[in-house]
């Protein structure tokens, strides 16, 4: 990534604010008069953002939004289209794409994106302001937690383009839905009501536009208020469980409980319960 990245006179800083305040760091996609669409540096600052959170003791929740009328339309596919920083190279030399850089790309790029979220060890809600098409659509189904403002939409957009889904929506949709309702939205490709996302499972929750930030940082402050380690265990059991079998999945749960012990928050929980009062939890 350049040292000062730049798109048209903004900053790659200003396209993606962050804050972090009642240990709740706030990420907001800015780049509304594109629906907030994802060039190769946005995506790279986007991991590393979500890298830091993830390591920052002091951050305890994440919460993932956009401005204007989209949340994500997915990786920007007119200026910064690609992701291959050497297939752009070789292009611009006069030469052509040889075989693999198409896989490295997804590999370096939205695969990427999409695993810094699974495994950023705070819970992420993503708050979902409007469309959420292709890889934005991924990028929002990959938080642990999805609202949804009652005007959002969810787009498997692939198809539209004659193109396979990827950024993990062969592997996301399926667990979250069952295979055969994944392949009726990327067979299809159709818009998806944030009441329909709801009905299937895609979305915890659908509140009206207006109420959208106000219940995500509700949400985020009562996450942040919690056993943080116990949640980024809990976390990683169920993101891993249904990739694997009973016994090895029993015996990450044991090994996970046997971890979290030696935390304050777990000494804490027990000791609370046993006192009679309210916990009070220091992410540690």
């Amino acid at each position: 990534m350049p040292d000062s990245p730049r798109e048209s006179g903004n900053s790659v800083e200003s396209l993606i604010r962050h804050t972090t305040d009642n240990h709740v760091r706030r990420i907001t996609l800015n780049r509304p008069e594109a629906l907030n669409a994802i060039t190769p540096d946005l995506r790279e600052h986007l991991i590393h953002i979500l890298s830091d959170a993830s390591a920052d003791p002091a951050v305890r929740a994440v919460v993932l939004t956009g401005t204007g009328r989209g949340f994500c339309a997915g990786a920007d596919l007119r200026g910064g289209a690609s992701d291959g920083r050497a297939a752009d190279d070789r292009a611009a030399d006069g030469g052509e794409r040889v075989a693999g850089d198409v896989a490295r790309t997804l590999r370096l790029g939205a695969q990427r994106l999409i695993s810094a979220v699974l495994d950023c060890e705070k819970p992420v809600i993503a708050a979902v302001n409007g469309t959420a098409a292709g890889l934005g659509a991924h990028l929002a189904l990959a938080c642990d937690l999805v609202l949804a403002a009652e005007s959002a939409r969810f787009i498997e957009v692939f198809v539209r383009r004659g193109l396979v889904p990827d950024g993990g929506g062969a592997y996301l949709l399926p667990r979250l839905i069952g295979p055969q309702r994944a392949k009726e939205l990327m067979f299809f490709g159709d818009a998806l009501t944030a009441a329909d996302a709801e009905r299937l499972g895609l979305v915890n929750r659908v509140v009206p536009d207006g109420e959208l930030g106000k219940t995500a940082r509700e949400w985020a402050d009562r996450l942040a208020t919690g056993p943080t380690r116990a949640l980024a265990l809990t976390k990683q059991l169920v993101n891993a469980s249904l990739d694997t079998d009973r016994t090895t999945a029993f015996a990450a749960e044991a090994a996970a409980q046997e971890i979290n012990m030696t935390t304050h928050d777990a000494n804490e929980g027990v000791s609370s319960f046993v006192e009679r009062r309210s916990p009070e939890y220091r992410g540690r």
